[in-house]
């Protein structure tokens, strides 16, 4: 049978891509080992896809020559949307401040209870995605960020059609959405169900912190800071970043644990292991077995930058690629951990393995605002789950033609 580089050659230019992007989530490890060995950087008509560590490390720390462009037609002025600039770092900076690192241990106590407590209510059977992986950000972005009267299917449907545009619907997903416009008007008409919430929250917090309130959710925290004055940070500002919050929390905890639960169901020489690290008193040891999990499928196999200004790729090799400016460039971090330069015995399912070189949170100017929450979260759900006695998958995850898990059927025995 040709090789995947074969195939792609003999390929018309214009169905390349679509070929490597049936491959990328189909069939990515063997391909991802053929292009590190032979093409480590693959130049397509429509991007660049570039599979080496030092490659996709490169790609995602310098931002001044691979930028977000992309994320602003979807973004718009957010801060998310911009690299190095003020905006940027002065309200990334106030919003890891205002999510208090001392507050993750008792979060995550938060999410096991709740998790536990959904799944005590189920009686044996669950669409996880539904009842569990979704709900218990939900849960947590009511209860600890502020948005406490808001409808829970709104907020995860807020949160669900932002990430579709903009993760899943840029111009070069044309090959796999049937309906881009689709997603960007459900996306347009989330944005402005979610302000005329925040707006409300905002007026009632306002009147709170006026007539002496105290309340320390993130929402009044940041009023708070924007009525001092201190610092360049207006409402619409505190509305934008409190939008943010409940954006970043809620789907892609989902798609990352329905991940992390996929894979250790479908490794019966592991899941012994993973369910003896689960009901030890320390749960460090367990994490390990999810974000070894979401190495072999990330949730997120690539992030995708715009290049600024001519460069080379996979510089001082054979395979040295010069990429022009305004190309797209993927940088493929599920090939890159899996690179043998960087991981030891990439093959091997190791939970003990140090997370310090992979991508789950991304790298550089542009990692997870929400890190350490999501390091905490992600793993607390799945050791709930893990927990049951008897757990099994009913079926594989669905995701209903689309980019991320829609349903999740698993059952354990009730007691």
């Amino acid at each position: 049978m040709p090789s995947y580089l074969e195939q792609l050659d003999a390929a018309p230019a214009a169905k390349r891509w679509a070929m490597a992007r049936g491959w990328l989530f189909g069939e990515p490890l063997p391909f991802f080992a053929e292009l590190r060995a032979k093409r480590p950087v693959l130049v397509l008509p429509e991007l660049t896809l570039v599979t080496r560590f030092a490659d996709c490390d490169r790609v995602l720390r310098n931002h001044a020559t691979f930028g977000v462009d992309l994320y602003k037609p979807k973004q718009g002025g957010y801060w998310m949307a911009q690299d190095d600039t003020a905006q940027h770092w002065r309200e990334k900076s106030i919003m890891r401040s205002i999510l208090d690192y001392e507050e993750v241990a008792p979060m995550r106590a938060y999410v096991g209870q709740k998790a536990a407590a959904l799944l005590a209510a189920a009686h044996g059977t669950m669409d996880v995605v539904g009842g569990l992986t979704r709900a218990v950000p939900v849960a947590l972005t009511q209860d600890w960020f502020g948005y406490s009267d808001a409808n829970p299917h709104d907020l995860e449907q807020w949160s669900y059609w932002n990430q579709q545009d903009a993760f899943h619907n840029q111009p070069f997903d044309a090959v796999a959405v049937a309906d881009p416009g689709a997603i960007v008007r459900h996306r347009e008409l989330s944005d402005l169900a979610l302000a005329a919430y925040l707006a409300a929250l905002i007026a009632a917090r306002t009147v709170e912190i006026k007539t002496g309130g105290d309340r320390q959710d993130p929402v009044s925290r940041l009023l708070r800071l924007s009525f001092s004055g201190a610092l360049k940070f207006s409402v619409e500002q505190v509305l934008s970043n409190v939008g943010g919050l409940l954006i970043g929390a809620v789907e892609t905890t989902s798609h990352c644990a329905v991940n992390a639960l996929q894979g250790l169901l479908g490794r019966p020489d592991v899941l012994a292991a993973a369910r003896q690290a689960a009901i030890a008193a320390d749960p460090a040891a367990f994490d390990g077995f999810v974000f070894e999990c979401l190495r072999w499928k990330p949730a997120f196999p690539y992030f995708f930058r715009t290049c600024h200004a001519p460069t080379t790729l996979a510089q001082d090799t054979e395979f040295a690629t010069a990429v022009p400016a305004g190309a797209t460039v993927l940088a493929v971090t599920h090939s890159a951990m899996f690179d043998e330069t960087m991981f030891a015995d990439p093959d091997r399912f190791d939970p003990t393995r140090p997370t310090g070189d992979t991508f789950t949170f991304g790298l550089g100017l542009h990692e997870c605002l929400g890190r350490a929450i999501g390091a905490a979260m992600i793993p607390e759900i799945v050791r709930q789950c893990l927990m049951l006695p008897g757990l099994r998958q009913v079926s594989p995850p669905d995701y209903k033609g689309g980019a991320v898990p829609e349903a999740y059927q698993l059952a354990w025995d009730a007691t």
